[in-house]
């Protein structure tokens, strides 16, 4: 670890919400709100002013969930929901439409929903295994949909990912992308998360070629948060010992998992070069600030092929 990540930028606690000032005005858009750390991120926001666009699958969920921030925060909460199903490209269209219909500027879309160690390969409506396409194509498609609208807002795209990133074969299985051969659900997990933070540095790498200093684009992980991911999608003895970790001190609250995406779509002149989330031990929990990002995260002929691949995939050009 060098000098520069051996100290945190945000002192010894590190980043935490005390840091936000009135959000009045701010609209931020966040997959995955119903729960865990996108709950969270959500509360946080609405409790400093913003809007909140929640973009959840789940109705039924989501009016339980606007119940209870109404209950918290107050009924003049700016919150604006909208139905999306990261598994179905239809779907993500038809959200990103309603989205620019309903929105005038977004500051920060946060793409923080995801599925994890689905224990046998299912496969979308479009033919993608289920956790390359909800994790990565899923928001590939919708980052590129709402791209106009953030470069108009001068915004950013904030992308959740996670240490799994750094497991498995640690590069993208182009050969079979869904996983036929050899399906096995922790590898291919850390795939689906690998895919989304490479293609955050290659976005940054386009809007710099492009000139376009306007929009940032951040990659964060969680760190080892309580929530609902795993008992979710997870087998059922993943479940199990996921369970008994979260009764650990190895494991933080999911208030503190929220804490990173929080950071990256609003803390000024954020170095966007870095990767960060929790900076203890293993990167499980501790205070926030800069982690180590393993170099096969920037690989830049793996990551050229993975956007063009994600565009014929999907058939959505993402055009920066």
């Amino acid at each position: 670890m060098n000098e520069k990540m051996a100290k945190n930028q945000f002192g010894n606690k590190g980043w935490t919400p005390e840091r936000l000032g009135n959000l009045k005005g701010k609209t931020f858009a966040i997959t995955g709100t119903t729960s865990g750390t996108g709950f969270e991120a959500t509360r946080i926001l609405l409790s400093k002013g913003a809007k909140v666009v929640m973009l959840n699958r789940n109705p039924q969920k989501v009016e339980g969930i606007i119940t209870t921030l109404k209950q918290d925060l107050g009924n003049d909460i700016d919150i604006l929901s909208i139905i999306i199903d990261l598994g179905i490209q239809a779907s993500v269209r038809k959200a990103a439409t309603e989205v620019i219909e309903k929105v005038t500027h977004l500051d920060a879309l946060i793409c923080n929903g995801a599925i994890a160690q689905v224990p046998k390969q299912v496969l979308t409506v479009d033919g993608f295994e289920s956790q390359l396409g909800v994790n990565h194509y899923g928001h590939f498609t919708l980052q590129a949909l709402l791209f106009p609208l953030i470069e108009k807002s001068k915004g950013r795209i904030v992308v959740v990912g996670s240490m799994g990133y750094n497991m498995g074969i640690k590069t993208i299985q182009f050969d079979d992308m869904n996983w036929d051969k050899n399906y096995s659900a922790n590898p291919v997990y850390s795939q689906s998360k690998l895919a989304q933070i490479m293609t955050v540095y290659e976005l940054q790498d386009r809007l710099k070629k492009a000139g376009k200093t306007g929009v940032k684009a951040y990659a964060c992980h969680p760190g080892a948060s309580s929530t609902s991911l795993i008992k979710t999608s997870g087998s059922f003895m993943m479940r199990i010992i996921w369970k008994l970790m979260t009764l650990s001190p190895m494991v933080q609250s999911a208030e503190k998992g929220a804490y990173p995406q929080l950071m990256c779509a609003t803390e000024p002149d954020l170095d966007q070069s870095g990767f960060y989330g929790p900076t203890g031990s293993g990167y499980w929990t501790g205070p926030v600030g800069e982690c180590k990002l393993e170099p096969h995260a920037k690989d830049k002929s793996v990551a050229e092929r993975l956007w063009e691949v994600s565009e014929q995939a999907t058939g959505q050009k993402f055009e920066v």
